[in-house]
């Protein structure tokens, strides 16, 4: 992801805010935020409305001070200039990642019939495009072992996000114990694994669910794909969100034609793809199929 990517496990929306006054802080004129619209626009297709200055502030000026910067002028030289651990950091700090288990359940119920439709031997491929911190991509792996009825199915979970510090997080497969507080006991004792000592109050996926997934860093804007089709399933949930109509145009056919023929596409519950029914067509609540596929 883009983007949705605990989406970060914990990012709030509360966000720190510019006092009015002191020492600690930093000047940000309307040139320097547009420097950081145009960047991340060019960079991730990420569109920053006006209202979100100070969500903008809030999460770089960290970076400013970490850095020993004294202002976001020289901070953006920086970025611009090419200085790649901080460009990423750039990148993961204005990346918005919300997610939780089963976000959107119905979505995974379409999906487990999906996956028990196919042939027995056949590998189903999916890919979660923006996987965050993870809840994502291992609900999808709960969803096939359950549909498929093996703890290890026939499946391969490609899940990729353009934010490193939220894949880093996902591939620990670890979460407070109050994020699987709604999961229905038989899931929990069935997925994972619950914290004893220091780690009291933690949850870990089994080591069997993780090793159907795959993370990998991946920016949906790149002109090529470190991936091919074609996938069983694409996940592309509540990123479309964040680019203009332009890019999401875009973005909706090159997904599809990664897609195999009788493939879904899943899009997030405020993201309409009418626009591209010469290419998908719905045949559900933000799910798409390849138009006119039988």
């Amino acid at each position: 992801m883009v983007a949705d990517q605990s989406r970060k496990a914990a990012r709030t929306d509360v966000e720190e805010t510019a006092a009015p006054g002191g020492a600690d802080v930093f000047h940000f004129e309307d040139a320097d935020f547009e420097r950081v619209r145009k960047l991340i626009y060019q960079h991730a297709g990420i569109t920053l409305s006006d209202s979100k200055r100070t969500m903008v502030y809030s999460r770089l000026v960290r970076r400013l001070r970490a850095l020993g910067e004294s202002d976001f002028s020289s901070y953006l030289r920086r970025v611009q200039n090419g200085d790649g651990p901080e460009w990423q950091n750039f990148v993961n700090s204005l990346t918005t990642n919300l997610t939780s288990f089963y976000r959107e359940a119905h979505h995974f119920k379409i999906l487990a019939r999906h996956l028990e439709a196919q042939p027995a031997q056949s590998k189903k491929r999916i890919w979660c495009a923006a996987a965050s911190t993870g809840e994502e991509p291992y609900t999808i792996a709960f969803t096939a072992i359950e549909a498929l009825g093996s703890s290890n199915p026939a499946v391969e979970i490609v899940a990729s996000d353009i934010d490193t510090s939220v894949l880093a997080r996902a591939e620990q497969a670890t979460y407070p114990l109050d994020t699987v507080a709604k999961m229905e006991p038989e899931r929990l004792k069935h997925f994972f694994l619950r914290g004893k000592g220091t780690n009291e109050g933690l949850v870990r996926v089994k080591p069997e669910v993780r090793c159907l997934v795959t993370f990998k860093q991946l920016n949906l804007l790149d002109s090529r794909w470190p991936l091919e089709g074609p996938f069983t399933a694409i996940f592309c949930r509540n990123v479309m969100i964040y680019f203009d109509k332009e890019t999401q145009l875009k973005l909706a056919r090159r997904l599809a034609a990664l897609l195999a023929p009788d493939g879904l596409i899943f899009f997030g519950h405020s993201e309409n793809l009418s626009q591209v029914r010469d290419v998908l067509e719905s045949c559900g609540q933000t799910v798409y199929k390849h138009a006119n596929a039988r």
